[in-house]
């Protein structure tokens, strides 16, 4: 039976346009479900907007805008992104919707009726202008440990010590600049340290369902919380008014902190995809609780590891202690580096994707540059302009697309499009070769080695480009005019030659669709082939007729990579250090705010 797939990447925090790093997790999960889908998986590959917190009530309100007014204005903008790259989310949508205020109030209800939510009175910095609770990015001061001046109020950037924004000597607030002044207020607490809760989270880390790295690190956090206090501390779930969230029944002026209701909208964004699928007055709801209680159902979810604690220890107990089905696999990834340089857009080292669109060049070298470097451990990889422009121009152009374009235009001219059927024995040795593979690169692609998938189906066209410099057709094109038997023989040997060299290009295509999607649509099409799937491999082309070729892909222009890294104007820094995307200014929300409330009436007269 096909496998079933319910698959996540991490919620973009809708405070700013998306960055190169969002891109390469995308990527990875993207190429990971069109594998699955060429093997006949049937996957529901969904994200959404993380839409509430504090840093977005803020942002808008500096803005001039409504917090939904400024989340929609990001929304707006992330489809050129999306459809740029070739993601292809079955759906995207906002934790803001109504379905993710509901599973958040229904998951926090069934915690509180295990009696896993507990209420303490806490004390915290207050900024009396503003009239609300700070959150600790929001207050700057001393640092505690080393002195240095204008920290943030969770950790210093001058020494690296971690400490409480209490501890902050001459604290100030980021917002008014004021003093801020301690005050008391009740808070929620998910029960984290409850013995079932560490009982179910010592299992579940440990069984398989993480990377034998992250599993390792996990097992630290029930010695040793962030606190330096043993086993597991209890989680502060809620935020005071005022706050941009969903409200705690039963609560008034209580919200969930963000990191309670970001994750839900996972499931609030499938629901969502049922609901628009829904048809004859169905219940959409009622039939995505009936896909996640599917017990054949895989739930997956891409992250990176900066939210590898969300992810492992909060989210699964808040699943498996409401009643819900837990993930059964979290893939977590490393950060993109450039010039193994950590990304900043001040320093003028992140690259912008919508640039990269800007400039014209081609979104699928940035997918196989991606492709080629990741693997399925927990590390980084880096983007270095001098690689990207060797790996695309030599492996893609130089040894893939060389096979198709060396041998289309002998078989367009002598033999109308057609290949021949016979092949010859070396000919069909080789391919015989390069299908043999097709188990152990889907395989690659399972496990999330796409740097091997790469690599393998590189050797595999260099095979391919041996066998073209071993039969030379361009000579035997020159000795095909002759007359008699030996025109005949070379004629035939070139047609064999060249319907050799398009058979391959097309088993090498099959390997290289999941990375090179709109690539393989191009070849589909010049081939006159449906879509490809993995187990087409097996079956060779025949006697079949190929389609006029046109040049599929070009060489990186050095010229444009240098433009792109080029750095960018000053960012706009927004309350709190988030810097908005130098794509993205605060003067294009209301046209951005336009564009989504044009999309939505569309969508309901459809």
């Amino acid at each position: 039976m096909p496998r079933k797939l319910f698959v996540t990447t991490a919620l973009p925090y809708a405070n700013a346009a998306f960055h190169i790093g969002h891109m390469m997790e995308y990527i990875q999960a993207d190429t990971w479900v069109r594998a699955q889908r060429m093997k006949g998986s049937e996957v529901h590959f969904v994200c959404a907007d993380d839409a509430h917190g504090a840093p977005i009530m803020i942002a808008a309100d500096k803005a001039g805008l409504t917090p939904q007014q400024f989340v929609a204005g990001i929304a707006a903008g992330r489809a050129q992104y999306l459809d740029g790259f070739h993601i292809a989310f079955d759906n995207w949508h906002s934790t803001d919707g109504v379905e993710n205020h509901r599973l958040a109030q229904s998951i926090y209800l069934a915690l509180r009726d295990k009696d896993l939510i507990a209420t303490r009175t806490i004390e915290q910095f207050y900024d009396p202008q503003k009239g609300m609770f700070l959150p600790d990015r929001f207050i700057k001061g001393d640092c505690p440990k080393c002195g240095a001046s204008d920290q943030y109020g969770d950790n210093c950037e001058a020494c690296g010590a971690v400490y409480a924004a209490t501890d902050l000597k001459n604290p100030r607030s980021a917002l008014s600049g004021a003093t801020p002044v301690m005050r008391s207020s009740e808070h929620f607490f998910f029960k984290l340290s409850d013995p079932r809760c560490v009982e179910f989270l010592e299992r579940w880390t440990q069984d398989g369902k993480l990377q034998s790295e992250v599993a390792n690190k996990v097992r630290e956090w029930f010695s040793r919380d962030y606190n330096g206090l043993s086993g597991l501390a209890d989680w502060d779930i809620s935020r005071d008014a005022p706050y941009f969230g969903i409200e705690i029944p039963g609560a008034p002026g209580k919200y969930f902190y963000v990191w309670l209701d970001a994750p839900v909208g996972y499931l609030a964004s499938l629901e969502n995809l049922f609901a628009k699928r829904a048809q004859d007055g169905s219940d959409g709801a009622a039939a995505c609780a009936a896909y996640l209680a599917d017990p054949q159902l895989e739930q997956v979810h891409f992250i990176g590891k900066d939210i590898v604690t969300f992810h492992t220890l909060f989210w699964p107990a808040m699943l498996y202690f409401s009643g819900r089905k837990v993930p059964d696999h979290i893939h977590v990834h490393g950060f993109l580096t450039v010039n193994n340089d950590k990304m900043s857009k001040s320093r003028g080292t992140g690259i912008s994707p919508l640039r990269y669109l800007e400039l014209g060049l081609d979104p699928e070298w940035l997918r196989y540059y991606i492709a080629a470097k990741l693997n399925a451990r927990v590390e980084d990889i880096d983007f270095n302009p001098e690689d990207f422009i060797a790996r695309v121009n030599s492996d893609l152009v130089g040894k893939y697309i060389n096979i198709a374009s060396r041998a289309a235009g002998f078989l367009a001219k002598r033999f109308d499009g057609q290949l021949s059927s016979d092949l010859g024995v070396e000919g069909r040795l080789l391919l015989d070769g390069l299908r043999a593979q097709r188990a152990a690169i889907e395989e690659l692609y399972e496990t999330r080695e796409f740097g091997k998938a790469v690599r393998e189906t590189m050797l595999l066209a260099d095979r391919v480009n041996a066998y073209v410099d071993q039969h030379k057709p361009w000579e035997l094109a020159k000795q095909a005019g002759a007359d008699g038997e030996a025109g005949a023989a070379q004629r035939a040997a070139l047609h064999d030659v060249c319907s050799v060299c398009i058979e391959a290009f097309r088993l090498l295509t099959i390997y290289l669709k999941p990375i090179l999607p709109a690539l393989a649509a191009q070849v589909e099409a010049f081939l006159q082939v449906p879509p490809l799937q993995f187990a087409d491999a097996e079956q060779a082309l025949g006697q079949h007729r190929i389609a006029d070729y046109k040049h599929l892909m070009q060489r990186v222009d050095a010229a444009k990579l240098d433009a792109l890294l080029t750095p960018p104007a000053p960012a706009v820094v927004l309350p709190g250090g988030e810097a908005m995307a130098d794509e993205i200014s605060i003067a294009d929300f209301a046209d951005r705010r336009r564009q989504h409330q044009a999309a939505a009436a569309h969508a309901r007269c459809r």
